[in-house]
Formats: structure tokens, C-alpha cells, sequence
């Protein structure tokens, strides 16, 4: 299973900077929600993906904030990992605190601060043998490792700290296909979901 497929709502974002939105299980007035926010619709690879092509990082803030808050109102198992929906006008200019980067079945996570490498250690991230980055304790599946970095990633939040996540797909060809039949996209065990606040 693909950690696209765990949330009942995955938003995420692509490496040339479309940010997308999964549905795992159909939620009512979705479509609606998502279209009227600028999302275009889409089959891909056997599931339907919401797709917002690259544009400033306030208009795709503020489109994808509308569209979550409203599909929010049917489902809170809902994780939203996109890097091109942040945006803040109290933003520093310089980069993240933390970069999260999937790949290979698993996260590597580097941190620009002692704040931000003592709350990866919060949540269980352990150094690399050469201390250049972190990753996960050993054991975690996909569900696993998305709540380690969703959980990191909304307590970093809550201190002030930027992060970025980069899911390893470059573009929106490349998301993978679904791992679960549309019929059978009934909801599973629930994982919390990134709880971020946006501004307005």
C-alpha cells in the first residue's frame, strides 16, 4: 500500500509543483468543493486526483485552505502533506527548519535547528551513522511512517518551525496507481490527521 492510499483525503504536492488531492473513499459534494477551488479532475492510474497546477504560493494556499476546510465538514481522517500550499506573510525568507523526503520506503529528515533536531527526537527519528540526517525507528510500515512525519510535522508547526515534505514524485504522471479498488475504499483504521492552520 501506497501512504497515498491510508487517509480517507491525501493532499500533497508534486516536485515541479502541482499540488494534488486523493480521495480514498467518496465524500459527498467533493468534486463541487475541489472544482470550484480550482482543482481540475482526473483519472489517473485507476484512481480519481484532483490536480492545481503550479501558481503563486498565496493563491494555492488559499485555494487549497477553501477546499480543505470543506471537505473537512465530512471527514477529518484527512492528512495534507503539500509543500506549495504554504505560505504565510510572517514567513522568513530562508528554507525550512525540516525537509522531510520520501523515498525508497522510507523518510530522511535533516534539520536546520537544535529545536528542530530535538523534536524530530521527540517523535522517535533517530540520527544517520554519519549524523547528516534522521530516520525513523526501524519497524514502521506505511501507515507508521506517515503518522511519524504528520505528527513531527504539525508539532514543529506548533513551535514556530517550517517544514517542507517532498513526496518523491516529480510530476503528476508519476503518482501512483491506487492499491485499493474504488468499491472497496471504505474507511480503515483512522490515523490523526496533520492538524495545520492556515492564515488568512
Amino acid at each position: 500500500m501506497s501512504l497515498l492510499d491510508i487517509p480517507d483525503v491525501f493532499i500533497g504536492s508534486t516536485d515541479d509543483g502541482h499540488t494534488f488531492v486523493i480521495l480514498n473513499r467518496r465524500i459527498r459534494n467533493a468534486n463541487r468543493l475541489l472544482t470550484e477551488a480550482g482543482f481540475r479532475p482526473r483519472e489517473h492510474h485507476g484512481r480519481r486526483l484532483y490536480l492545481l497546477p503550479p501558481g503563486t504560493a498565496q493563491d494555492v494556499h488559499e485555494r487549497a485552505g477553501v477546499a480543505m476546510y470543506g471537505l473537512l465538514a465530512h471527514t477529518h481522517d484527512l492528512v495534507d502533506l503539500s509543500w506549495t500550499t504554504r505560505w504565510s506573510p510572517d514567513q522568513p525568507a530562508c528554507g525550512p527548519d525540516l525537509r522531510f523526503q520520501f523515498g525508497d520506503g522510507t523518510v530522511a529528515v535533516t534539520a536546520s535547528t537544535t529545536t528542530a533536531r530535538l523534536l524530530l527526537e521527540q517523535h522517535g527519528f533517530v540520527p544517520t551513522a554519519d549524523g547528516a540526517s534522521y530516520r525513523p525507528r526501524d519497524g514502521l510500515d506505511e501507515r507508521g511512517l506517515l503518522g511519524a512525519v504528520t505528527a513531527a510535522e504539525a508539532h514543529a508547526y506548533t513551535h514556530g518551525l517550517s517544514a517542507r515534505v517532498r513526496l518523491g514524485i516529480p510530476t503528476p504522471a508519476d503518482i501512483p496507481a491506487s492499491a485499493r479498488r474504488r468499491s472497496a475504499a471504505a474507511p480503515g483504521p483512522q490515523i490523526t490527521p496533520s492538524a495545520r492552520r492556515r492564515t488568512r
